[in-house]
């Protein structure tokens, strides 16, 4: 009676729980599906790729002309500075002036030089605020100049071969993100469904256990049965009551986790289904590996930090001596009015050329040479233990995955066989040719091969999509995994 009085009180919080839910069946599929777009997960790894495309394309504006505008729009001065007589000696002069000047430009760097090359174009304006008050004009309607290091580094040469693979790499991070988003949706969902799977065990056990009880009872009242058998099978009873109350709150705990991942309302009811089919695939390593190579963020990964480090040894060699040259053509004019500053001009030619060599800096320069040379090396051995153990993971993930299917047909085999052999011991018990031992056995196994059945599917997607995520091909569909990043960025 005391059983009767719990099993009833659990229906009761059960339905009072259910009171209200919006119940929706779920598949793997709709939940791979609504992850991709409804979790943060997805949320945050679009807005990585978004910060990406955005950086790869101020990187290539930056390789564009630019139009420029600087101006001074005023200067007011009123202050004494030097002035040279004829006899060459020098005495402090009053000046009090308005000044203002504009100055248009097109900048264009040269991608083979890493100089600067650019079309200017200038008008300035002076006005005496003392003595002879007067204006002067001096414009320079067009001058050519380049600006141009000599032996350094050139940026934008580097620039050019490390950009459009971090870029590259960005792309895929976000793809090989997306994939691992649904891996993500595999662990909730099958959390779910075997919790799902484990209360249909424990209700289904709770159901047997009172009805064996019952007979139990009768079968003692009629001396069939001794009186350790009877409490073994209440003891069953309380066993299997306490496993259901204990299954409903893993159960309302890995709802709430998948409720959350998805984006669903807390009111929302979930019901995962069990895949019934999986796909028929073998993998070949070799196949494999290559398509990882060209498609995953790793190959793109290695390329870009090989790169960074000769870029390293590249900008410590060029900083061991700097040569820069400054050159401008042109012509200008100057007048009091500014209509006539345009008149009668003159050619305008500036040529510099600095240099810096250091001839004494106690070896820093060539220490810093030899670092950056002494870090690609480290660089270059890291990266070929990472390629080592990348090649190592993809071939430990193929074996497994191939070998999941078998597992997989395996665990579906036992689980057939151990529901019948414990329906059959359930029948034959009632009519008293088994024990209460024999029983129980037949239960546990069939609970646990059930189990291992739901554990084995779960390995075998997971496994699936997280080869997905490495080498960026759909197998189902024999064709690459891509997506529309332009449109996906700007919506």
């Amino acid at each position: 009676m005391k059983c009767s009085r719990v099993i009833v009180t659990v229906a009761a919080l059960a339905a009072t729980l259910a009171a209200g839910a919006e119940t929706i069946t779920i598949t793997l599929d709709d939940a791979i599906a609504r992850a991709r777009v409804q979790s943060v997960n997805a949320a945050v790894a679009l807005n990585e790729l978004r910060t990406a495309y955005w950086e790869f394309r101020t990187y290539k504006a930056e390789l564009l002309p630019e139009i420029n505008f600087n101006s001074k729009i005023p200067g007011y001065y009123k202050r004494y500075s030097t002035y040279q007589e004829s006899d060459g000696s020098y005495s402090f002069v009053r000046n009090n002036y308005l000044q203002m000047t504009g100055e248009l430009s097109v900048d264009q760097k040269i991608w083979a030089t890493g100089g600067t090359l650019s079309l200017n174009t200038s008008l300035d304006f002076m006005r005496q605020l003392d003595g002879v008050k007067q204006n002067r004009f001096m414009s320079i309607p067009v001058a050519l100049t380049l600006s141009q290091p000599i032996f350094g580094v050139n940026t934008v040469k580097w620039d050019r071969r490390i950009e459009p693979v971090r870029y590259a790499e960005s792309k895929a991070a976000f793809l090989t993100a997306t994939e691992e988003v649904a891996m993500t949706a595999v662990q909730h969902f099958f959390n779910l469904l075997m919790a799902r799977e484990s209360l249909d065990i424990a209700r289904q056990n709770l159901d047997n256990a009172t009805r064996l009880y019952e007979v139990a009872k009768v079968k003692r009242e009629m001396g069939q049965i001794s009186q350790n058998d009877l409490l073994q099978m209440e003891l069953n009873l309380l066993n299997a009551t306490a496993e259901y109350t204990d299954c409903e709150s893993s159960l309302k705990s890995n709802m709430y986790q998948l409720r959350s991942f998805l984006n669903y309302d807390e009111t929302v009811d979930l019901q995962p289904v069990v895949p019934s089919t999986v796909p028929v695939i073998d993998v070949v390593y070799a196949d494999a590996l290559e398509r990882a190579l060209a498609n995953n963020m790793f190959a793109k990964n290695i390329r870009r930090r090989q790169l960074e480090a000769d870029y390293e040894v590249a900008k410590a060699k060029g900083n061991m001596r700097e040569i820069s040259l400054y050159a401008q053509v042109g012509y200008t004019g100057t007048d009091r009015i500014f209509g006539h500053a345009y008149d009668d001009l003159r050619s305008n030619q500036v040529v510099e050329v600095g240099v810096k060599i250091p001839l004494l800096d106690w070896g820093k320069r060539r220490g810093a040479v030899k670092v950056a040379e002494s870090n690609r090396e480290v660089v270059e051995s890291r990266l070929r233990q990472e390629t080592l153990n990348f090649n190592q993971d993809l071939f430990i993930l193929v074996e497994r995955f191939n070998n999941q299917r078998r597992q997989l047909n395996i665990a579906n085999k036992a689980d057939e066989i151990a529901q019948r052999r414990y329906n059959t011991n359930v029948e034959t018990f009632l009519i008293g040719k088994i024990s209460t031992l024999d029983l129980n056995d037949s239960q546990t196994k069939k609970d646990e091969s059930r189990k291992q059945y739901v554990s084995e599917l779960f390995y075998y997607w997971y496994y699936f999509y997280q080869l997905r995520s490495v080498t960026l091909w759909d197998y189902e569909r024999a064709t690459g995994i891509d997506a529309d990043i332009e449109r996906m960025v700007r919506d």
